[in-house]
């Protein structure tokens, strides 16, 4: 799945640019680098950064959420909690046999050398390009219990990866020296919960349009970061 308003459309409306979108909702490091990205059995695609135009002036990264399975536990588990009998806690549970995992120093580590092969490969592709990392928008929050089907033990959980995932930008940004651009920062007072959030709640329909929009940022929270 892909948006046709998500930060990287907003901001090249903004500067009149030339877009060339690869993003695919779900992708790894892994998928962005050198593994195809299987979406169903006949729809595959593949490594995003071998469609990057070697004369790009700016390229935009935001990955590394999916490598710790951020919103793959934060769907799961809203499913499991509103609607157990859904078709999608099967497919989800495969990810998930022993719950919710919390991320390892191995899996933060594996997830920032991931996001740092991105950036690599990136240059690699389009050696002039500016490279700019944004991270996350802040989803979560203290007081985003009472909006979301999660329980309080789980809000921590997903609190801390949300704090690791932060941490993986901001090492792979100081590995490689890529600008970044801190969403997550500019998002803090936005997350479930708040009056204003820039980011989407639980959808609970299996419909195309709605499968993988829980949880990520809504308009609001895209504009936000094509601003910035």
């Amino acid at each position: 799945m892909r948006s046709e308003r998500n930060y990287a459309h907003l901001l090249a409306g903004r500067l009149g640019a030339r877009l060339v979108d690869l993003t695919v909702s779900g992708a790894t490091t892994a998928n962005i680098v050198d593994t195809p990205q299987h979406v169903t059995q006949e729809v595959v695609y593949p490594p995003q950064v071998d469609g990057v135009p070697a004369d790009a002036d700016v390229v935009t990264i935001t990955a590394g959420g999916n490598d710790l399975e951020f919103a793959a536990a934060m769907i799961y588990a809203a499913w499991l909690r509103l609607e157990p009998d859904s078709p999608a806690v099967p497919m989800l549970s495969s990810m998930f046999p022993d719950g919710i995992r919390l991320p390892s120093d191995r899996a933060v580590e594996q997830a920032t050398a991931g996001l740092v092969r991105v950036i690599e490969k990136t240059r690699e592709k389009a050696p002039s390009a500016r490279v700019i990392l944004v991270d996350y928008v802040t989803v979560l929050s203290d007081a985003s219990g009472p909006v979301t089907p999660f329980s309080d033990e789980e809000l921590r959980q997903f609190l801390i990866i949300q704090d690791a995932i932060k941490q993986v930008f901001a090492d792979a940004s100081t590995r490689t020296q890529a600008e970044l651009i801190l969403a997550s920062s500019l998002s803090a007072g936005h997350a479930l919960g708040s009056p204003e959030p820039w980011v989407q709640p639980f959808h609970q329909a299996l419909i195309p349009a709605q499968l993988g929009s829980s949880f990520h940022p809504n308009e609001d929270g895209m504009t936000a970061i094509a601003a910035e």
